[in-house]
């Protein structure tokens, strides 16, 4: 027998929570449909949406939140012009950020294309979307690809040429992808694709674009997706959690001929970072100490590409660990936490910030590090080494380049890798090759730092045979500092790592920061989690037929009542029970009902779990 809402509980099922994003999917998606100018949907391609249960634009909103069209009014200046599809949903504070954001400062001159990323808070109050509040593929991410709930990502094409039927002698317009998923590279190509060919046909090549996004498969990680848009065929795969760390599996996947492929992308989110570290690697170390211990650091830029990238290219460098703070890697006077961010009244927020406004280097002088880089030299060319100097150095935006800081890095510097950078400069080495010697080795750096953290978190998990099925499951053990410090001296980063220093003053610094507090949370849950499952185990293992002889009806009640809430914190949660624990707790409560008199199997049976 089967308990009414019980069945189908399963990861793969749809719970209420399920079907209230559903129905507020449907809510949001009353807007008027679009269909491209001249084309109409395959009515194979809708069926199939239908019998996949998806509403119309769900396939969209699990890719994108909107496209934007930024132009420039003489009298209101930069302003939205069109968003798709037409009834997505911006705040009035959203809409002014992506209207500046999606604009070069005046001061860069940049002429012909550009393209760059930006990153804003969403508003407070704002309704979840159907694929923030439940998603299915995020728990399958890597912890660095995982959405953040509370930001958006823009990512730009900008146009400027010269056109003199126009009042300002400029055609100024920018395309922009609005999305929650921090997929860089992806969304560039997209926008390489369709971009130039918008410009000359306007809205109705845009609607066909969108139309094209919203069939697309979802974003599952681990899968090879092929994502056609306007001709073009992309082929991708989204890295998942259990990957090997080093290139995406895309790689050995495109050995087949593909005849109908297009456009193959061996990364969705990874920037050129030896092309972004270039004139700054043999500081690279000292970058990794300070983004790792989420130190205020402000990257001054000629550009928004320079600065983005750049940007991008330090909060990956401590990959896989999460880079838990803010960052922005267009950052403008206009910015609505432009007052939070450069007051002098408290300390330099934890945030990574780029800026091209030559004001900022006035306004962010009391910031303890500054990065100015000068133009990024296209691959092949090598720019001439920036210095580390003294803040009081820095007066304007028109300094030289250099590292300005007062930091002393804890860590020796790694003669190592400069001198393997070196000489893939001196040997011409590909930009592409750099990146992946320098890749990997933060990769190697960060494993060695963060080790001795795992295996010590581990030792703080009970004992398998302390957890029983009648008491709850037992607490994890504190984390101690001083008690981690002492296994370092065994344990620690030198089984790993061949560089010296102070490892122990930098731990210290790490566990202060919100790196460490955004790690240990997510360690915490894990082994929460994982304990609850151990528990749900437990108890299958039990017999419960037997226990339930031994006690009252209302004992029993409560019993069958718990096992109920247990079944669904199970799949709430998405604990890691075992594939058959579920089920066997389905059929322990079945047989527990059935056990008790009708009046209360009938009572049972009705009521659902809280």
């Amino acid at each position: 027998m089967a308990l009414p809402g019980l069945a189908g509980l399963g990861p793969s099922s749809r719970g209420p929570l399920d079907e209230a994003v559903a129905v507020a999917a449907a809510e949001d998606n009353k807007g008027p449909s679009m269909v491209a100018a001249g084309v109409a949907p395959e009515e194979d391609e809708e069926d199939e949406g239908r019998c996949r249960g998806l509403l119309r634009w769900d396939g969209f909103s699990a890719w994108l939140h909107c496209v934007c069209v930024v132009g420039f009014d003489l009298e209101l200046g930069q302003a939205v012009e069109v968003i798709y599809p037409q009834h997505s949903k911006l705040t009035d504070k959203e809409k002014t950020n992506i209207c500046y954001l999606s604009f070069p400062d005046s001061n860069s001159g940049c002429l012909g294309d550009t393209q760059f990323c930006f990153r804003f808070r969403q508003s407070s109050g704002r309704k979840m979307s159907l694929h923030c509040l439940l998603d299915q593929f995020d728990k399958d991410l890597p912890v660095y690809l995982k959405k953040d709930p509370a930001y958006f990502y823009g990512y730009v094409y900008f146009r400027q040429v010269r056109d003199k039927t126009l009042k300002r002698g400029y055609f100024q317009k920018s395309l922009v992808l609005i999305s929650k998923l921090p997929y860089i590279h992806f969304f560039h190509t997209v926008l390489k694709q369709i971009a130039p060919e918008y410009f000359e046909k306007s809205e109705p090549y845009l609607e066909a674009a969108c139309n094209d996004v919203d069939r697309w498969p979802a974003p599952v990680p681990g899968k090879t997706l092929h994502l056609p848009i306007m001709g073009v065929v992309m082929k991708i795969r989204i890295p998942t959690c259990h990957d090997k760390p080093g290139p995406t599996q895309i790689v050995q996947l495109t050995q087949q001929a593909d005849t109908h492929i297009s456009v193959i992308l061996p990364t969705v989110h990874e920037v050129d970072l030896f092309r972004c570290f270039c004139p700054v690697f043999l500081h690279s170390q000292m970058l990794w100490e300070l983004v790792l211990l989420g130190e205020p650091l402000v990257v001054m830029a000629p550009s928004p590409s320079e600065s983005s990238e750049t940007v991008l290219a330090l909060v990956s460098c401590i990959s896989p660990l999460k880079y838990c703070s803010d960052f922005r890697p267009y950052f403008t006077i206009h910015d609505s936490e432009f007052k939070e961010y450069t007051t002098r009244t408290q300390a330099p927020p934890s945030v990574i910030l780029g800026v091209t406004n030559p004001f900022f280097a006035k306004t962010l002088q009391h910031w303890p590090h500054i990065i100015r880089i000068g133009d990024l030299k296209p691959a092949g060319e090598i720019p001439k080494q920036v210095k580390v100097k003294k803040l009081k150095n820095l007066k304007t935006l028109d300094s030289k380049p250099g590292v300005y800081t007062s930091y002393k890095p804890y860590l020796n510097r790694d003669e190592e890798i400069v001198k393997q950078l070196q000489k893939g400069v001196q040997q011409k080495r590909p930009s592409e090759a750099q990146s992946v010697i320098l890749r990997r080795y933060f990769l190697e750096l960060t494993q060695s730092f963060i080790i001795p953290l795992e295996r010590y978190v581990a030792s703080l998990m009970p004992l398998q045979k302390s957890i029983s099925a009648w008491k709850s499951p037992p607490q994890l053990r504190q984390f101690l500092p001083e008690e981690f410090m002492k296994t370092l001296e065994k344990t620690g980063p030198q089984l790993t790592s061949r560089i010296k220093g102070d490892w122990i003053g930098l731990y210290r610094h790490f566990l202060k920061s919100p790196n460490f507090d955004g790690w240990f949370r997510t360690r915490r849950k894990e082994m929460t989690q994982k304990l609850e499952a151990l528990h749900l185990e437990a108890l299958c293992e039990e017999d419960l037929l037997l226990w339930i002889q031994k006690h009252t009806e209302v004992e029993t009640v409560d019993l069958v009542l718990k096992l109920k809430n247990k079944l669904v914190q199970a799949d709430r949660e998405r604990l890691p029970v075992k594939p058959d624990t579920m089920e066997k707790l389905r059929t322990h409560i079945d047989a527990i009902i059935l056990a008790l008199p009708e009046d209360l199997q009938g009572i049972l049976l009705k009521t659902g779990m809280a």
